[in-house]
């Protein structure tokens, strides 16, 4: 059973709809990158991999990170870490007195890999350094990020500029140079061997001369952002770019010029190093910002490339100094973009929100901007995909229970009056756990993440999901696993037990422990069921020094992390994943119970809160 969301069902009507429902028969899936009971989930010397993305003819790209904790944006909602055990003072910072040590590294696998399946692959962007290749020499300074991959191989993603430094003049002792970098974020598409940037229109400031002030005309350079989000078979690029920079940026600009050039200044910082400065974050927030555009890249077969901005959701008013956003984040073979952008709801200026959307070519070949209808309870929602047959998905936020939550919607493009659709939830029903979804194929099969854990107050755990459109069938992938690929193997009686794994640290203390993998995102799926996203592996966790190392013990093997009581500890680590629908294996009831018994028994009165709604819309109007 699904709901409309823009359309009253009756208690009866529910009830009636859910009892027409029949149970289908979900796929059964093994996750095909394990070894030794392992995941061959990240490049060697980095902490984490993410699977993002893959093709028809199996290939994958993903993204690792290293061994030190970095705080980066989240373009699509799918790159979360998760408590891995690192010193807060391992912590990279953003300073223009310290060299840029980036932590992103781009990677391939494949399932017709020359050595074996699903190995990972180091991919080189603007000149970065494989991890297990770096020392005191080649610090890697340059970010890099792959987000999809079509069926001719062509990746897509962005990556930062490279470290470069200036001699300090200045009163600090023992600093010898400033670090900066041209760019903090462009769009890039690989082709074979080839690696072409895809530019934003807005780089450069131009401060404009003031006879007046005694301001002379002033070009500063800033790089501006820019994003590839997605590609179809035609090598239709979408993302987002600058466009502009925001009025309040100017402001912080327009200091650093005049700090700078002021007359009779002691030592001033160079511009483009307080440039630097302001772009970095600070508290999660940058002082540089611009005015961001859904943007296409028509990407042809010399490698020449053709941009264009996609037309905002909204006219902005007259003299208004505030940053408009939208951006794309999926594209079908049609070339129709999904993605977000800022709106006034029903045209009213007094509604201004980020919500989902779409854009289709008109009989010009011009794109035209289409607004995903949002009921007024909804702070905000967003687009990540959308297939060949005009379905798009997405995800809203809103109060439920009394909680923001995120929920999960499909939406008929090509029937726009149906409004959204939200799915049931597993075995709840219509609950209060978030949902996501991030890739949809052409049989209208969803992939995606959603809580499994029905705490109000605490951190909710995820699990990856499939959803069938046709059957509407919502599963936790967890529940669909063979025991295999949970971390069971067959002991001499040939029952399934969870693989024990048995290790001594650098001080010769011992660490027995089970084997556990839980799929805890789902990022893409092809056409054949393949899916890539991420899972947790229980893994040791090791000792940390104040510069992020590990610190080892007299036999050179690292020393295990130990709790209040001395204890050694495990913890849940971010890995690769792929998993393969299957006809030979069985789904695991050993977990597969367990699942489904959690949400059977916690989900009751699941429907509660759709009733509530009206009220909470209430109560949070008239406390503003």
């Amino acid at each position: 059973m699904t709901l409309k969301f823009d359309k009253a069902l009756s208690i009866v009507a529910l009830s009636v709809l859910g009892a027409l429902s029949g149970a289908q028969a979900a796929p059964v899936y093994e996750i095909v990158n394990i070894e030794n009971f392992d995941l061959k989930g990240t490049l060697t010397d980095t902490r984490n991999g993410y699977a993002m993305a893959v093709n028809a003819n199996n290939e994958l790209v993903g993204i690792a990170k290293g061994t030190k904790k970095l705080t980066v944006e989240d373009i699509q909602g799918g790159i979360v870490d998760v408590e891995d055990g690192i010193a807060p003072e391992a912590k990279i910072e953003y300073s223009i007195f310290k060299p840029v040590v980036a932590n992103n590294f781009t990677f391939t696998a494949e399932e017709n890999d020359a050595v074996s399946p699903w190995n990972l692959h180091f991919l080189s962007i603007n000149g970065s350094v494989e991890p297990s290749q770096q020392d005191a020499t080649s610090i890697n300074s340059v970010d890099s990020f792959f987000y999809d991959i079509n069926d001719a191989g062509v990746k897509v993603g962005s990556y930062s500029g490279v470290e470069k430094k200036q001699t300090y003049v200045g009163d600090l002792t023992n600093q010898d140079f400033w670090y900066y970098r041209d760019f903090e974020l462009r769009a890039v598409a690989v082709n074979n061997d080839a690696q072409v940037p895809l530019l934003p229109p807005y780089t450069t400031y131009v401060r404009p001369a003031n006879a007046a002030d005694n301001v002379v005309e002033t070009s500063v350079e800033l790089g501006g952002i820019s994003v590839a989000a997605a590609i179809n078979p035609n090598n239709l690029i979408v993302g987002y770019a600058s466009t502009a920079l925001a009025s309040f940026s100017a402001d912080r600009i327009n200091a650093c010029i005049d700090a700078a050039l002021a007359t009779g200044a002691v030592n001033p910082t160079p511009i483009n190093i307080c440039v630097q400065s302001n772009q970095y974050p600070v508290n999660n927030t940058r002082n540089v910002q611009y005015q961001t555009r859904a943007y296409v890249w028509q990407l042809d077969d010399a490698n020449n490339v053709t941009g264009t901005e996609l037309p905002l959701g909204l006219t902005p008013p007259e003299g208004s100094t505030l940053v408009y956003t939208a951006q794309g984040l999926g594209v079908n073979t049609a070339g129709t973009v999904a993605g977000r952008s800022h709106v006034f709801r029903n045209g009213n200026q007094d509604s201004l929100y980020a919500d989902a959307a779409y854009w289709t070519k008109d009989s010009n070949g011009t794109y035209q901007y289409s607004w995903v209808k949002m009921a007024n309870e909804v702070f905000n929602s967003i687009a990540y995909d959308i297939n060949d047959n005009g379905l798009l998905v997405g995800s809203y936020s809103q109060y439920i229970q009394g909680y923001p939550r995120n929920k999960f919607f499909y939406f008929d493009t090509k029937n726009p009056d149906a409004g959204i659709v939200t799915p049931d939830d597993l075995k709840v029903g219509l609950s209060d756990l978030s949902s996501k979804p991030k890739d949809i194929n052409n049989k209208g099969q969803v992939v995606g993440h959603i809580e499994t854990t029905f705490d109000k107050d605490k951190p909710r755990p995820k699990a990856g999901f499939l959803f069938d459109i046709a059957t509407k069938e919502f599963s936790n992938l967890n529940s669909l696993l063979t025991c295999d690929s949970q971390g069971y193997t067959k002991d001499a009686n040939d029952t399934w037990v969870r693989n024990k794994v048995n290790i001594t640290d650098g001080s010769g203390g011992a660490l027995s422990y089970e084997t556990d993998i839980q799929v805890v995102e789902a990022n893409s799926i092809n056409e054949d069921g393949t899916i890539v996203g991420t899972a947790f592996v229980r893994k040791p966790q090791y000792q940390i020094d104040s510069t992020g190392n590990v610190i080892l013990g007299t036999n050179g093997q690292p020393l295990f992390a130990l709790d209040g009581n001395g204890n050694p500890v495990t913890a849940y680590l971010p890995r690769m994943v792929v998993l393969k629908p299957t006809t030979s294996g069985v789904v695991c009831d050993l977990t597969k119970t367990e699942i489904e018994n959690n949400y059977e028994r916690k989900g009751a009165a699941s429907f509660a809160w759709l009733f509530a709604l009206p009220l909470l819309w209430l109560r949070r109007r008239s406390q503003k």
